[in-house]
């Protein structure tokens, strides 16, 4: 339907040649032809990224970045979402660099904007949700080495695809033509020099160890992948079928100096918790059932026996059993058929399968201030000095206390949630010409993931209420706690569940037979329906859902549900004009889908792009796309318990950040101001669940760029974007909830906000800050992404190639948090640079080896808020990372592999304990464990 270009044909050799984060696409990639006689010969019709149309070029009207398998490839990661999260226009999600609140999956968020908004693909039909915690898809299903290329379309895309595709589309292109046999084998690991003098020196202050000098190399992971494919039935058909093993060692916050304890909020010292080995207790009197607050104090147990007032240094050093990163093993396998039985009849068939296991290992349990404990004055818990104590503080007639009890478990062992997925999905269709200008493509997909978790060695409240009870818990006596008795107060909690999705959807494409007046060539359009049904369903035993275990902060509770959605779609490309003065061709598009739902009732969605090329060389595109998301699952239905936040209460400490009149907004009296403990550890209580009556998000997106090849060995491309939410679903947070009240007064937020008796939002479950679903209001992003290809031919024998990919973010709006986030860190703010770029320059002499220099740049962001010491006045400096790679063909069958990723040994940014997703860091973000070394041996046959 569309002519060959100058650009076009640039494009398209770029493409060949690996270039990555072009914002062209088509879903025919060459294989073993030459540039020129490939692009010559391309005139088959494909599917562009972000339409239905089957075009004859790789051009779209909308931005898509494209990441090839080379790139994959030298990247050496095994990890699709480690590549992924590399991406300038990628936010870190879940990733394996998270332990304590790890869901198990791997999930992707463009720009930031939400796992839930980022629509996952593969070959161009979606992935169904990951697990047991999960609403987004889990790319652990994607193996990287059947990858051909990975195409993010960024700028909406729920007209052609449906819902969710909000801040974009990713879209994974399978290796389904393959011919022959490939085995590759790989190992990496990760090496760190250990001598961060600042975190060090915290660490000696409190007398804790730490790691120093070479790590040697740890982390390590091995991975298998084989492939193979051929030809049937005398060419009519081709299978392909693969089975991949991929195994990672665990890597412990012990094992580097910056991470050996935990920050305080402030990063100015190694805090920690105060449930310690030798136990912190709030005591009081209780007079006729009641604990007598106003007496309460708040005790340390010393190693003679004795108590002394908590003075803030007998904290427990949790960080060095925490993950650092999980160890994890991953198997997957699967198949992918076609068979032409003749123009008119070509069935197709996917089939994947994935099998995941990870540990996700925290600090001991403890009893954390989880309950009060009773105890007659004359137990056997109490030694006489002990008693002596008591009766001097609260007075001789005291027959009962009080005790909320802070003892952490370190003669049980660290706590560990043990999470299996297993994925399964398949597509059977079949495509076909219904005449020489009309082709159809209809299909069934089912997609389902079992998940379980079993969450071991925490501590079951009932069973340590009984032993204090009986005085068969010595935590009063140091050393008094054997590994034994610790081992009998243990509990497990499992959880499983189940996701499933099933899609019917069938389409024709083709073209019209008409054309404007001012074209020569005929509109082409898309007609289509699609009915997908989605349903999720998670069984927590009692132990969760009473939240019967002590470090577990609250219930976990089952949670069932689904929704269908019934849906028409249609788009029509209408070429303008084309072969006049100043205007090469011009194309718009538009695309319509109206969407039944069966929770939220009728949206439609569209779309309008223009395609102007003004010259062979010089192209502009525009486009409008309105996506709509409606509520998942869990945002409808979770029912609503207690959980925990990280962050700060401004109310709490001797000098609070709040004024006392602010914090009594927040609940806390004129005795309370000044008296209101901290938790040590950064961590409070929040109420969390679901609401039936959430109505779907509304998004408009507008892309507007410029395309050019003003040189024969230069193009890049420039586009601005803007992506606008309305009923945004989510929370005010708990964080920004409490700090609203405080700062405002308003009841819309301090109705939220409830302090337990003491004032505390921490000890015990009384206190909290609600923060279930709402509708919140509306959220604003814009930037503009930049990218550039340049070659230089005959340099030193060979060929330099370069290639940019940079994102500029501009605005990054929630009402939710009340500030411009782009460029900023802060408690509401994940830290995203303004600018970030990945470059890549590439030599290659001859057809034996390559080399490859990539430069990662992440722009500094500013903190905005008073707590980080580490960051005030300066926020987070800019970083640079410098990966080299090279490839060598040992013969014609054997090709090897060697990198280093971070090869100067970058460390991450440090934050304090209220900033920091792991390990002191934003943790699977920045480059986080120091060099990666990765090598790969490839044989073909």
């Amino acid at each position: 339907m569309y002519t060959n270009n100058k650009l076009a044909k640039s494009i398209r050799l770029a493409l060949m040649f690996g270039g990555a984060s072009l914002a062209l696409s088509g879903t025919a990639a060459a294989q073993d032809q030459s540039g020129e006689e490939q692009a010559e010969e391309a005139q088959e019709r494909i599917t562009v990224t972000g339409s239905r149309i089957k075009r004859t070029d790789y051009e779209s009207s909308s931005p898509v970045q494209i990441t090839s398998s080379e790139e994959i490839k030298n990247s050496g990661f095994t990890r699709i979402e480690d590549l992924m999260n590399s991406l300038p226009q990628v936010e870190a999600a879940q990733t394996s660099y998270i332990a304590n609140g790890a869901s198990g999956v791997a999930t992707l968020d463009l720009r930031g904007i939400g796992t839930n908004r980022t629509l996952v693909l593969m070959n161009g039909r979606r992935l169904q949700s990951g697990g047991i915690y999960s609403q987004a898809a889990d790319v652990n299903q994607i193996p990287s080495a059947l990858v051909e290329r990975v195409e993010v379309l960024t700028g909406g895309g729920s007209a052609t695809y449906g819902a969710d595709a909000v801040s974009g589309v990713v879209n994974f292109v399978m290796k389904d033509d393959f011919e022959g046999l490939e085995v590759n084998v790989g190992a990496s690991g990760y090496q760190h020099s250990n001598g961060n003098d600042y975190m060090q020196g915290l660490m000696d202050e409190r007398n804790f160890g730490y790691p120093t000098g070479g790590s040697g190399i740890d982390g390590k992971s091995y991975n298998i992948d084989v492939t193979m494919g051929s030809s049937f039935a005398g060419g009519k058909g081709h299978a392909t079928a693969y089975a991949t093993w991929r195994q990672i060692n665990e890597l412990r916050q012990e094992s580097r100096d910056y991470s050996s304890c935990a920050l305080n909020a402030a990063g100015t010292a190694c805090g920690g918790s105060s449930t310690a080995p030798l136990p912190n207790t709030f005591f009081a009197p209780v007079v006729g059932g009641e604990y007598d607050l106003d007496q309460e104090v708040w005790w340390s147990l010393n190693g003679d026996g004795s108590f002394s007032p908590y003075d803030g240094s007998n904290v427990y050093n949790y960080a060095p059993v925490n993950h650092f990163m999980r160890p994890d093993t991953r198997y997957t396998m699967g198949a992918f058929v076609n068979y032409e039985v003749n123009d008119s009849f070509r069935p197709y068939m996917e089939l994947s399968y994935m099998h995941d296991r990870t540990v996700a290992q925290i600090a001991e349990s403890g009893t954390f201030y989880a309950f009060r404990q009773d105890i007659d004055i004359n137990s056997a818990l109490f030694s006489d000095a002990q008693r002596a104590q008591f009766r001097s503080e609260f007075g001789p007639d005291v027959e009962t206390i009080g005790a909320y009890i802070g003892k952490r478990n370190v003669e049980g062992g660290p706590r560990m949630n043990n999470l299996e997925h297993s994925a399964f999905r398949m597509v059977v269709g079949a495509e076909g010409y219904l005449n020489s200008n009309w082709s159809y493509d209809a299909s069934f997909q089912f997609g389902s993931t079992s998940s379980n978790t079993a969450y071991v060695n925490d501590f079951y409240v009932k069973y340590v209420q009984d032993a204090l009870e009986n005085a068969e818990y010595d935590v009063f006596t140091p050393g008094g706690v054997t590994a034994e008795s610790a081992d009998a107060l243990g509990g497990v909690a499992i959880m499983t569940g189940i996701t499933s999705q099933r899609i019917v959807n069938a389409f024709v494409t083709g073209e019209l037979g008409a054309s404007l007046p001012s074209s020569d060539l005929p509109m082409a359009a898309v007609f289509g329906v699609e009915n997908r049904e989605v349903d999720f369903e998670r069984t927590a035993d009692t132990i969760y859902q009473e939240g019967a275990l002590a470090g577990q902060g609250g219930p976990t509770n089952s949670l069932a549900g689904g929704y269908n959605v019934k849906e028409l779609f249609g788009e029509l490309s209408v070429p303008i004009a084309e072969g006049r003065d100043g205007i090469d061709s011009m194309t718009l598009d538009l695309g319509v889908r109206f969407s039944d739902y069966s929770t939220s009732g009728n949206e439609t969605t569209y779309k309008a792009a223009l395609d102007y090329n003004i010259t062979a060389d010089w192209k502009v595109r525009a486009s409008y796309n309105r996506a709509v998301r409606a509520p998942n699952v869990g945002e409808l239905f979770a029912a609503t318990s207690i959980g925990l936040w990280g962050g700060t209460d401004p109310c709490a400490g001797d000098t609070p950040e709040f004024t006392a009149a602010q914090c009594a907004n927040t609940g806390v009296t004129s005795a309370q101001y000044g008296n209101v403990d901290a938790n040590p550890a950064s961590q409070y209580n929040g109420l969390f669940g679901g609401n039936t009556e959430l109505q779907p998000e509304v998004a408009d997106t507008l892309t507007f760029g410029v395309v050019a090849n003003p040189l024969d060995n230069l193009n890049f491309t420039v586009d601005y974007w803007i992506i606008e939410i309305d009923e945004v679903i989510g929370t005010l947070g708990a964080s920004n909830t409490l700090r609203l009240c405080g700062e405002t007064g308003d009841a819309v937020y301090c109705n939220n906000v409830n302090r337990a008796p003491s004032g505390s939002l921490w000890r015990g479950n009384d206190g909290f800050v609600r923060a279930t679903n709402i509708n919140v209001g509306s959220e604003e992003y814009s930037g503009v992404d930049v990218n550039a290809n340049y070659t230089l031919e005959d340099v030193l024998g060979g060929t330099i190639t370069a290639r940019m990919n940079g994102s500029l973010y501009l605005e990054k709006y929630a009402d939710s948090v009340g500030q411009d986030c782009a460029g900023l860190i802060s408690s509401n703010c994940f830290p995203q640079p303004d600018w970030r770029h990945s470059l890549t320059m590439t030599y290659t002499p001859d057809d034996i080896w390559t080399a490859q220099l990539k430069w990662r740049y992440f722009g500094g962001v500013d903190y905005e808020g008073t707590t980080d010491q580490l960051l005030v006045g300066k926020g987070i400096g800019s970083q640079s990372y410098l990966d080299v790679v090279g490839t060598f063909d040992v013969n014609e069958n054997t090709s090897v592999l060697v990198g280093i990723n971070n090869i100067l040994d970058k460390e991450p940014p440090l934050v304090g304990g209220s900033l920091s997703t792991n390990a002191n860091t934003v943790a699977g973000f920045y480059d986080t464990l120091g060099r990666y070394i990765h090598a790969s041996v490839t044989f073909r046959f």
